[in-house]
């Protein structure tokens, strides 16, 4: 009924040899995991939707600013508190509900990752105007979409991350 044990020192015998190992399936590694979920590929879609819907905002008014004579960087930056106003609200409501937190924790942290695509986008802009020679509302879109990826990938992992169990 059960195969007698090998003495010690001896050989394995070729049923013991010939019996395959249990195997487990390898882990994905988990940026494999997450290129491969859909439900990161549906956040990625609402995040840019929400996101479409702010660059929108930021350039209508970053443009009614510009004709209001205010100096690019300061319309730049308001416009920013606008559109970031709206794309918090729908983000926590729509793209990452099922991850919503403290509103004040996930404020902050949205507010904070915002601040450095900010930070990322005033330089994109000023290099785009004064060493590209694009004009202002042109570079500003270019600068918005140069910096989205560095947005939803902030607001993935920290401000919307979900909570460990």
């Amino acid at each position: 009924m059960f195969p007698r044990p090998e003495p010690e020192g001896a050989l394995p015998s070729r049923p013991t040899v010939a019996r395959p190992a249990a195997t487990l399936e390898p882990q994905r590694p988990r940026v494999l995991r997450s290129l491969l979920s859909v439900r990161n590929w549906q956040q990625l879609g609402k995040f840019c939707a929400v996101g479409a819907i702010g660059y929108l905002i930021n350039l209508a008014v970053y443009d009614a600013l510009l004709h209001e004579h205010l100096h690019y960087l300061v319309a730049a930056t308001c416009s920013f508190l606008v559109a970031v106003t709206s794309n918090y609200t729908w983000n926590r409501v729509w793209t990452f509900r099922e991850h919503r937190g403290h509103l004040g924790i996930q404020g902050m942290r949205f507010f904070l990752v915002s601040l450095a695509a900010l930070g990322a986008n005033l330089a994109v802009l000023h290099l785009l105007i004064v060493y590209g020679g694009l004009g202002k509302l042109l570079a500003q879109a270019v600068a918005i979409v140069i910096v989205t990826p560095l947005n939803f990938v902030g607001n993935k992992l920290w401000s919307f991350r979900r909570a460990e169990p």
